[in-house]
């Protein structure tokens, strides 16, 4: 077993660690107090090449294999996870749907603007009746002439207030449940078509999250997304991706709550001594390291059996379960350590608390992942 990196895996890890920490890490707070959403970021982050990361080169993207893209959402998370979310939401919710199962001319027509980010990749998947349910999404898509019909509506999708086209699921033949549902390209702009953005978060402020609105949308026929009544199957797929990066977002963001932590314990003076030489505090920390680097190698071989093409739903749950929860654990260590300082904005471990959460409950709750995991031992 070899568990080194590549070097064009180190270069680019190497290389967007340096960005975050120069470019999206001054702001980062006050992002997080005043809701903006980074364009001039996300602009700079297309120029590198990170927009279309794990994408092939002939649809505009970098040609990195999927640990890269991995690493690269640890490293953006680690300084903003609001910006390691619309990163996630971008590329393994936005971008993947049209990478796996579109057809040619729709790779070539959507997915240069994805990588460009002259487009957001935004999946409209839950609704306000079926989120852990999709077998009971409401939203219809009907057969009208050379045309589909869309309506229906959607809630908590991100990125979508800054999408020039959605991924939407819609029933197209009803009383099949999973099996009657199909995914198509919807364009914002479209007579019908109505975003609202009016959430107020606990946390990830910067990330743009929405309602979507869709009465009688008329879109093009060969807006389908793959064969018809395939889009449970896909969304599946899609998400056993999405699970593996929101692994490498808690992952991030409990790297950063130790290194905060580390910081403070360090500086932090008590009874005559750095609070970093007492046990209580060392445990504390020895914990959060040691559960970093087993939520890190979690989704490391995830990614290596995706880009191995190999099974990996089994892996991206236990990924996403065991570092999601890691990664609240981690925050509220980050806070104890703290103490007082911990509960202020002065200090960013509040953020990280508020972030994290979160991540126990996007792309699959974890018990979710539990139930999953529970199926494939055949219970």
């Amino acid at each position: 077993m070899n568990f080194d990196l590549t070097k064009e895996q180190q270069m680019i890890r190497d290389n967007v660690r340096e960005f975050a920490d120069n470019e999206i890490a001054p702001g980062a707070a006050q992002r997080d107090k005043s809701g903006e959403f980074p364009l001039e970021i996300i602009k700079k982050m297309a120029d590198l090449g990170l927009m279309g990361l794990p994408v092939e080169e002939k649809y505009g993207g970098a040609g990195a294999d999927y640990v890269s893209y991995l690493l690269a959402t640890e490293e953006i998370t680690r300084v903003d996870a609001s910006l390691g979310l619309t990163y996630d939401a971008h590329l393994a919710l936005g971008t993947a749907p049209i990478y796996y199962f579109g057809s040619e001319d729709q790779k070539l027509k959507y997915l240069p603007p994805l990588c460009s980010a002259e487009a957001m990749g935004a999946l409209g998947l839950t609704e306000p009746e079926a989120g852990t349910d999709s077998g009971a999404t409401k939203t219809t898509a009907v057969p009208d002439g050379d045309s589909w019909l869309i309506s229906g509506s959607k809630c908590f999708i991100t990125n979508a207030g800054y999408s020039k086209f959605v991924t939407v699921t819609a029933v197209t033949e009803k009383g099949r449940g999973t099996r009657g549902i199909s995914t198509f390209i919807v364009p914002t702009g479209a007579p019908g078509f109505e975003t609202r953005s009016s959430y107020e978060k606990l946390g990830m402020h910067s990330s743009n999250t929405s309602e979507l609105f869709l009465d009688n949308v008329r879109i093009p026929r060969e807006n389908l997304l793959g064969p018809l009544n395939n889009g449970f199957r896909q969304i599946m797929k899609v998400l056993d991706g999405g699970r593996l990066a929101v692994a490498a977002m808690c992952v991030g963001i409990a790297q950063a709550c130790l290194d905060a932590s580390l910081k403070y314990a360090r500086e932090r003076v008590q009874f005559g001594q750095s609070i970093s030489k007492f046990q209580a505090i060392q445990f504390k920390l020895a914990d959060m390291k040691k559960n970093i680097e087993l939520g890190r190698l979690m989704y490391l071989k995830g990614g290596w059996l995706k880009d191995n093409g190999r099974p990996y739903t089994t892996e991206a749950s236990i990924a996403k379960l065991f570092s999601s929860e890691m990664a609240t654990r981690a925050a509220l260590e980050a806070i104890q350590i703290h103490g007082g300082y911990g509960y202020i904005k002065e200090f960013p471990v509040e953020r990280y608390l508020r972030d994290a959460k979160l991540m126990e409950i996007g792309e699959g709750t974890s018990e979710v992942q539990r139930v999953i995991l529970a199926r494939g031992m055949g219970l």
